[in-house]
């Protein structure tokens, strides 16, 4: 090791999930909608680490979870540039880079209130109709607005 060179050591993870690259000022909000705060399992984040590719970033390590698609569709919306890797017995045995998927179903809350999604049992579904800005359209009332102005269904 480098004289003056500090290094920060976390245990291997044998079996989990790997989320990294999430923009710092995102990651207690990954860690709301994954429940995380109530995990039974370990979970380790790191929180304003430096990145060549996003400036500051977060990292979450959780322990014996593996994502369904409908977490991994809250995690691309919240940090579409985000990288997932699933770890068995030690060993990387996949590798997801996220995108905006083209369509939300059931993971977004319609802000219009007239919204038949606000006033019957129904899922919710918005089309991704501009990834790199980020912008939305509701499948019924047809409402279209920015992600900072959409909340995700917990």
């Amino acid at each position: 090791m480098e004289k003056g060179r500090k290094e920060l050591k976390v245990a291997a993870l044998r079996n989990g999930t790997v989320i990294d690259h999430i923009p710092s000022e995102k990651l207690f909000k990954v860690i709301s909608i994954l429940g995380l705060e109530s995990c039974a399992t370990q979970v380790t984040f790191g929180y304003n680490l430096d990145s060549k590719r996003i400036g500051k970033k977060a990292i979450v390590k959780v322990a014996d979870k593996y994502l369904s698609q409908e977490e991994v569709n809250k995690i691309a919306f919240l940090a579409p540039k985000a990288k997932i890797n699933i770890i068995k017995e030690y060993e990387v045995t996949e590798k997801m880079e996220l995108e905006l998927p083209d369509t939300f179903i059931g993971v977004l809350k319609c802000k219009n209130p007239k919204c038949i999604t606000n006033n019957e049992p129904m899922q919710t579904k918005f089309h991704t109709i501009d990834k790199e800005k980020a912008i939305f359209k509701c499948h019924y009332c047809e409402r279209i607005s920015e992600s900072e102005n959409i909340e995700i269904i917990r």
